[in-house]
C-alpha cells in the first residue's frame, strides 16, 4: 500500500504566531513534518507573521531563507532542522518579548508545569523522556516560554531530541528519526500525550548529570542560588527589567526550586516525581 505523500509546505502556529514553511524537497518536508507536526495548523486567510523557504542544493545540501533575509546554507537534513529551530526560536523571542524564554525542558503533571533546566549535556531531554513514561505530559524538551504575570509555561512541542540512545526500560519507538548526531521522537510517538495550552509553574529543577553516583541526590535551593542558576538558562534576559535579574528572582520567590544530581534514570525519575507531587500538594494547601 502506498503512503500518503507529505505536503511540501507547512503552516505552523506557535505562541499565537503563524509561520509558513515552503519546501520543494520531499525528504526535507518529511523531516520537518516529523519535527513540527504538533504545531501544524490549517492554512487560512489570516496571513502569516513570517515565512521560510527551503531550497535543495547540490550534494544533499539546503538553503534556508526567512522572508527577505540572506539564505543560510545547511549541509544536510540534521543541520537544516537545527537551523530552522534556532532561527524560529530567535524570532519568537523578538515577537513575544513579554515572555521569558528559558533553555529548559517543560513537562506537565496534574495540571501543573515543571521545568528541567541545566547546561547542555546534563540530560534534560533524557530525564524528560523518562518522566514521560511516569505519567508526565509533554510541553517541550528544551524551550520553556514563561509568562511572568501569570507564571504560566507555554508549550513548544517540537520533536523531543536526544543525543544518545536512552537506557532500558526507556527504549525509543521504532519510528524515531535519526538526523546526524541527534535522535528525534515525534510528539505522536511519545509515551504520554502532549499539552496544548499553558500550565502554571509548580517547580523548577536544576539538573546536573552525575553518572558516578549510585543514586540521585536532591536538595532545595535558596532564592539567591536558584535565581542565579535560572539566570544562566534565560535566553532573552535583556528584554526584561534589570537585565532579566528581576525575572529569575521572581521565579525563585514564587516557585520551589531544587538542585538534582541525576544518576540511574529510573531512580532519578522517581525522585523528581515524588518531589513534584509534594510541591503541588503544598501549593494546593497554601492556596
Amino acid at each position: 500500500m502506498s503512503q500518503t505523500p507529505v505536503a511540501t509546505s507547512l503552516s505552523l502556529e506557535v505562541l499565537g504566531l503563524r509561520v509558513h514553511v515552503g519546501c520543494s524537497d520531499a525528504a526535507a518536508a518529511t523531516a520537518l513534518h516529523a519535527n513540527f507536526e504538533a504545531m501544524i495548523a490549517l492554512p487560512g486567510d489570516a496571513g502569516y507573521d513570517f515565512r521560510y523557504r527551503i531550497d535543495r542544493r547540490p550534494q544533499s545540501s539546503y538553503a534556508l531563507t526567512r522572508d527577505s533575509a540572506e539564505p543560510y546554507a545547511c549541509a544536510d537534513l540534521g543541520e537544516l532542522v537545527f537551523a530552522l529551530e534556532k532561527d524560529l526560536t530567535i524570532e519568537l523571542q523578538l515577537r513575544r518579548r513579554e515572555l521569558l524564554f528559558l533553555h529548559a525542558a517543560a513537562l506537565e503533571w496534574r495540571g501543573h508545569a515543571i521545568l528541567l533546566a541545566g547546561a547542555s549535556g546534563n540530560g534534560k531531554s533524557t530525564t524528560a523522556w523518562a518522566l514521560l513514561h511516569s505519567g508526565f505530559r509533554y510541553l517541550s524538551d528544551e524551550l520553556a516560554p514563561l509568562d511572568l504575570h501569570t507564571m504560566d509555561v507555554h508549550p513548544f512541542p517540537h520533536a523531543l531530541c536526544l543525543k544518545h540512545e536512552p537506557p532500558r526500560p526507556y527504549a525509543l519507538p521504532g519510528d524515531a528519526v535519526r538526523l546526524g548526531p541527534r535522535i528525534h521522537v515525534s510528539p505522536r510517538a511519545l509515551p504520554s500525550p502532549s499539552v496544548v495550552g499553558p500550565r502554571p509553574l509548580a517547580a523548577a529543577f536544576l539538573v546536573t548529570y552525575r553518572p558516578e553516583l549510585a543514586a540521585p541526590r536532591l536538595r532545595t535551593l535558596g532564592r539567591a542560588e536558584a535565581s542565579a542558576r535560572l539566570y544562566v538558562s534565560a535566553l532573552n534576559p535583556l528584554a526584561h527589567a534589570n537585565l532579566g535579574l528581576d525575572a529569575t528572582v521572581q521565579i525563585a520567590e514564587r516557585t520551589p526550586c531544587f538542585a538534582v544530581d541525576t544518576a540511574e534514570l529510573s531512580r532519578t525519575a522517581a525522585l523528581i516525581g515524588a518531589t513534584v507531587a509534594e510541591a503541588i500538594d503544598r501549593g494546593i494547601e497554601a492556596a
